[in-house]
């Protein structure tokens, strides 16, 4: 594949003996089939936002070294552009759940040289009223969870794993009222959890959700009433099991829009940063973005 010239951000804020092995892994990779790799390191949180939001023409693709958060601000700089070029995630964080959609290997070289050979498919971006997002966003149960840990929690598992790892001790949740109007259909239900989706993992595990796709220009939306959690534990374990025998405590819809209120604001947690709330109206765009993934996917 012909990438003339690419811009490389990498994190700034992860460790710099990790930083270094990281660049030093890809750059060699990315230098031999690329023109020019111009290399950017983020060192404020919307840092790597605006590298993208101020992206020169002559940039075909954006490799974007990083976890979830990093590719979450290159997502919302890039999706509002009216020529995007190209992305390639090189999975650098914790849990890289988009990265591993994609089926990028989790091994950064071997990540690299699957990027630079691979070919490019066009992916949903979901709209959440002025930002954008590529994997889920959540309120209830999983903003609650991100938002309790402590730093040391963090460094050692990452929010969102932290998020899986207390789900698994959770005995109970508060619910909570939602009103939903889902393409145009109005619901009213009682939550523990409301997830909406584009992508199938969170915290590394693959939520078995039968028709999910990250290219349909659907939304992948489930509703978790049970306050004893077995059935969101049971979904978390899953291999490819049906959600159908789960019904009752999870509903799951597919569409292209949805309204969300709450009767109280509920802080929202989007791609594992926590910082929207209620009310939200969420869409898709379909086909918004090419990704560069492995020539066998």
């Amino acid at each position: 594949m012909s990438h003339r010239k690419a811009l490389l951000i990498h994190n700034g804020n992860a460790g710099n003996k990790n930083i270094e092995k990281a660049l030093g892994a890809v750059v060699p990779v990315l230098s031999q089939s690329l023109d020019e790799v111009i290399i950017k390191q983020t060192k404020k949180k919307d840092d790597a936002y605006h590298f993208c939001r101020s992206i020169d023409d002559s940039v075909e693709t954006v490799f974007i070294l990083g976890g979830d958060g990093t590719v979450h601000q290159c997502i919302n700089g890039i999706s509002s552009l009216e020529r995007k070029p190209s992305i390639g995630i090189l999975p650098g964080g914790t849990c890289n759940d988009f990265s591993r959609v994609l089926g990028i290997p989790q091994h950064l070289a071997k990540a690299a040289e699957a990027l630079v050979s691979g070919k490019k498919s066009k992916v949903d971006v979901c709209q959440m009223n002025d930002r954008y997002f590529l994997n889920f966003w959540g309120i209830g149960l999983i903003a609650e969870t991100s938002n309790q840990i402590n730093e040391t929690e963090k460094a050692l598992l990452g929010k969102i794993s932290y998020f899986t790892s207390a789900l698994r001790t959770v005995s109970s949740a508060e619910s909570f009222p939602i009103s939903l109007t889902i393409d145009g259909q109005e619901i009213k239900d009682e939550a523990v959890m409301l997830l909406v989706m584009n992508g199938q993992y969170i915290g590394t595990n693959r939520i078995p959700l039968p028709d999910a796709s990250i290219s349909d220009g659907l939304l992948d939306i489930l509703i978790c009433r049970s306050t004893n959690l077995s059935a969101l534990r049971e979904l978390m374990n899953m291999e490819q099991g049906s959600i159908e025998r789960l019904t009752g405590e999870l509903s799951y819809v597919q569409a292209s829009r949805v309204e969300i209120e709450t009767d109280t604001i509920k802080k929202a947690d989007t791609d594992g940063e926590v910082y929207t709330h209620t009310p939200a109206v969420i869409q898709v765009l379909p086909q918004h973005i090419d990704m560069l993934i492995p020539r066998n996917e």
